[in-house]
């Protein structure tokens, strides 16, 4: 069985992978490949570790039996047409995707970016900044989301007596179910957390920051292209909003004149939420049950509907 793999991993992970594949098994690295070869690598390959370009995919795959994304989101995958069973990372990420919002959050309301600043510059302010600090406890809060990470975040805010409301459809989980609700909702709300997949295209735009009350956050961790970038600029920059946590941009690597990077009232973590320690590892291990099941006839686990795109 040829497995091709096209997520990057180091040279202990990828003894892991093969270690732990099953006998008859065989793994191709598109990094040990010519860059002409990967793509033909991959469409002839029969099961697929990793997160390919689009474009090498939109061909028939006939050999194709199982393909395993190393990721939780899969929305520029939306239009391609799988025979196959195609699974996604679940809610491995989620966990510390909301520790990293919370972190943020708890940054911004404690000014540790102002304090970070002034260690660099060997420079003590100290009681002028208490007076500028916030909390985090009881704070109204909205997520626009109901999965995993959104679920994380309400868990680990709840820790911080907030108030969390989740913004979905039809999740039961929800409170809020319209874009209409959402409205009303933010008048009274201090935070929103910006959890959604890129099928929400300029979800948070800039009626919704308008609805806002000044002294606002703004935190997102979803999908760059969710948030109305040019509407959150101009909340900032009028200081409608007090900041913004970024883990996620519509162009990343952000570029280096955008006015995010100047902003102090701007935290960025360059997509780096859903770090964890031996991330590599516990991707190949999904990788492994799920080739197990498969040559079991057991149900798969995290399988996906890529035409969703969350």
């Amino acid at each position: 069985m040829r497995l091709f793999v096209y997520s990057p991993l180091p040279d202990a992970v990828r003894a892991q992978l093969t270690h732990g594949l099953p006998a008859g098994y065989e793994a191709t690295y598109a990094r040990d490949l010519p860059a002409a070869e990967q793509a033909t690598a991959c469409q002839q390959a029969e099961l697929l570790f990793g997160n390919p370009p689009p474009e090498w995919l939109a061909a028939e795959l006939p050999n194709l039996r199982f393909w395993q994304l190393d990721s939780a989101g899969f929305d520029r995958y939306r239009g391609l047409a799988i025979a196959a069973p195609v699974a996604n990372m679940g809610d491995y990420f989620a966990w510390p995707c909301a520790e990293t919002m919370v972190a943020g959050l708890l940054a911004f309301y404690r000014a540790l970016p102002e304090l970070v600043r002034l260690q660099a510059e060997a420079r003590w302010v100290g009681a002028p900044i208490r007076g500028r600090m916030g909390l985090l406890r009881g704070k109204r809060v909205v997520v626009l989301g109901a999965g995993a990470i959104a679920q994380a975040v309400r868990q680990q805010l709840s820790g911080f007596g907030c108030e969390v409301r989740l913004l979905a459809r039809t999740h039961p989980q929800a409170q809020l179910h319209s874009r209409a609700e959402l409205r009303a909702a933010l008048p009274h709300t201090d935070i929103v957390v910006n959890c959604l997949p890129g099928s929400a295209d300029k979800f948070f735009a800039a009626e919704e920051l308008a609805a806002l009350p000044s002294g606002s956050v703004y935190a997102s961790v979803g999908r760059g292209n969710t948030t109305d970038e040019p509407a959150l600029l101009a909340a900032l920059q009028a200081g409608r909003l007090s900041g913004a946590v970024l883990d996620v941009t519509e162009i990343e690597p952000l570029p280096a004149s955008h006015p995010f990077w100047a902003m102090p009232q701007v935290l960025l973590t360059q997509h780096s939420g859903g770090g964890q320690p031996q991330e590599a590892e516990g991707k190949v291990a999904q990788l492994l049950r799920n080739l197990a099941h498969l040559q079991a006839g057991q149900p798969l686990e995290n399988l996906i509907t890529l035409r969703r795109g969350y």
